[in-house]
């Protein structure tokens, strides 16, 4: 029997070979694009490799769609009341990266809540925005936790809020010997 975390993952693989040809990309097109190796791009789309944070955040930038959009599209609308044992969770266990989607995004709808857990040693870099300018609202739940935003660091603890607009490069490191519990609030421009 096939679990939740492997049905999305064979519709995440399903979808982004559908967003190629949906622009008449070659993988040698999306290759340039991305900086992923053809044969990589090849293999999450015949569902042989299970995609990385940062990889799919190379592929959200190429297609212009934030994650939590790109994971809503391998699912059915989310109901009005989005109950905790209903939200995807999505795990990059070589990273150490466990992305929660709280409230995801909605058709009509700009903002959506992400949790985000990071393990201790835990450091995800994302080459862009997969969409230019959206505003990003990060607040963290527990432990501690830099962001790299716009060649800016901070360090922010439990009951810190860091709020800017995603223009460029970013970073999420855990600090500490703890896991980081964190909110993200996403508002496309």
């Amino acid at each position: 029997m096939r679990t939740d975390g492997e049905w999305v993952e064979s519709r995440l693989s399903a979808r982004l070979a559908e967003l190629r040809t949906e622009r008449g990309w070659s993988l040698d097109e999306l290759a340039r694009r991305t900086g992923v190796s053809r044969s990589t791009l090849s293999r999450l789309e015949r569902k042989e490799l299970s995609p990385t944070a940062v990889l799919l955040g190379k592929l959200c930038a190429a297609y212009g769609l934030t994650m939590s959009r790109l994971l809503a599209e391998v699912e059915s609308a989310p109901p009005p009341v989005v109950r905790a044992g209903r939200q995807t969770v999505w795990r990059d266990e070589p990273a150490g990266f466990t992305r929660r989607s709280v409230s995801p995004p909605h058709p009509g709808l700009r903002g959506e809540v992400v949790e985000g857990v990071l393990r201790p040693g835990a450091d995800i870099a994302y080459d862009g925005p997969p969409v230019a300018g959206m505003e990003q609202h990060i607040w963290v739940l527990e432990g501690g936790l830099e962001v790299t935003e716009g060649g800016r660091t901070h360090e922010l603890a439990a009951g810190d809020c860091l709020r800017f607009r995603l223009w460029e490069r970013s970073r999420f490191r855990c600090l500490g010997a703890d896991p980081v519990r964190y909110a993200v609030l996403i508002v496309l421009p």
